[in-house]
């Protein structure tokens, strides 16, 4: 045996082997998975428009007018009108100055720590951030350090005790995509302003999502133009692929200049461009999407006490079912699978070991029925797997909102 194989056969071993399910078609409520019509509760699809016929009409209509890739990196030629076209609309929906698009939300985080952080400098990070924030981090060659999630007051305890001489930087998801849970924003400015550092929030899981009319966790807590660089994507609410910051107009010709994922990459293609274009009007033109997803993610939450899986009565749109063990997580997943209903096993290195769990995602375009129906199914495959939802009792704490046991 060599040694991939070896590693490939201990990854299996603990629960942790991965592979691909192929979709069939459009992602929406129900796809087909590896040829089986299914329930979908794990795409970031949130309100529902990657498949709209309007977003698909645009990219459709991009590709004839301007080709499928763009051809170089935006430094180059690879800068169309449709790319301008759509910062432009971003920077307005943001309450911002300027916005620059990347080719992905894991290249504009490396794209803007890097500019923002380099040796000598600090960077502060939330231990759950994204990797795409973490590895940031890491390829910053700043100093790094991890303050506990969501503790302002360890947040603050660090910037005392670092970055003294160098340029500082707070990093931080706004929604956190495992748990579903709100960073304060409020005090990570406050504390950012006291102490001279600039502030990053990536917004990949809230624009769309929360805030007034979808414009994400910033607007929501009122500190549009506080935060020095906000980073959105467009493969999750708005259906398409890419991403983009939003800043000041000098940092954005800052990034221009210094973000080597931006000056090093192809630009976004522009069928993805137009396509996000397409979804970002419908947004701002019909944002009951966004009160529908709310609701939706209510109904769901509320099913599944009603299951005896307590859930903490909110809005927030991901839901995650915490199992703990990784091979429990992966006989719910398949489990529900065969019940009709997928919701993807979350294992380590993703999320921490002892909480892999079942991360639940609503779509605007889920019917409350549906939604209904999958909690009772939920339930029922706990209780064919001896998993125990009532020991799940605990007060919400902002980091684990559902814990589902093995039964004693």
């Amino acid at each position: 045996m060599n040694e991939l194989e070896h590693r490939l056969e201990e990854l299996e071993r603990l629960g942790r082997g991965r592979h691909t399910r192929m979709v069939s078609g459009p992602q929406g409520p129900r796809v087909l998975l590896d040829g089986k019509p299914v329930l979908l509760l794990c795409s970031n699809n949130y309100l529902g428009l990657a498949d709209h016929p309007r977003v698909r009409e645009a990219a459709a209509d991009a590709a004839m007018r301007w080709g499928v890739g763009a051809g170089a990196s935006r430094l180059v030629s690879g800068t169309m009108t449709i790319h301008r076209r759509l910062e432009q609309r971003l920077a307005a929906f943001e309450g911002a100055e300027d916005c620059v698009l990347f080719g992905s939300g894991y290249l504009a985080n490396a794209g803007a720590i890097g500019a923002l952080a380099g040796r000598g400098d600090t960077v502060f990070s939330d231990e759950l951030n994204h990797a795409s924030i973490v590895d940031g981090c890491r390829l910053s060659r700043a100093e790094v350090v991890v303050y506990r999630h969501r503790d302002v007051n360890d947040l603050e305890r660090a910037l005392r005790r670092h970055g003294g001489s160098g340029r500082r930087l707070i990093v931080t998801d706004s929604v956190f995509s495992m748990d579903g849970d709100l960073a304060p924003l409020a005090e990570i400015v406050e504390l950012a302003k006291a102490y001279g550092a600039r502030t990053i929030v990536d917004e990949a899981h809230a624009i769309g999502a929360i805030g007034p009319d979808g414009r994400g966790a910033i607007a929501q807590a009122g500190l549009e133009g506080e935060v020095d660089i906000a980073i959105g994507t467009l493969g999750k609410a708005l259906g398409s692929y890419g991403a983009y910051a939003c800043a000041s107009e000098e940092t954005i010709r800052y990034l221009i200049n210094t973000a080597r994922p931006l000056i090093f990459s192809t630009a976004p293609p522009p069928p993805a461009v137009a396509g996000a274009l397409a979804a970002l009007e419908l947004l701002e033109e019909k944002p009951h999407r966004v009160r529908r997803l709310r609701s939706n993610a209510r109904v769901l939450r509320r099913a599944l006490t009603g299951e005896g899986i307590v859930a903490e009565d909110t809005e927030m749109h991901i839901v995650p079912l915490i199992v703990g063990d990784e091979r429990a997580a992966l006989d719910l997943c398949e489990a529900l699978l065969e019940r009709g209903i997928f919701a993807q096993a979350i294992r380590p290195p993703t999320v921490a070991p002892g909480t892999s769990r079942l991360r639940l995602a609503v779509m605007a375009t889920h019917t409350a029925d549906e939604l209904r129906e999958a909690a009772r199914v939920l339930g029922e495959a706990a209780q064919t797997l001896d998993l125990d939802p009532s020991t799940a009792s605990a007060p919400f704490d902002g980091e684990r909102d559902i814990v589902v046991r093995r039964a004693a």
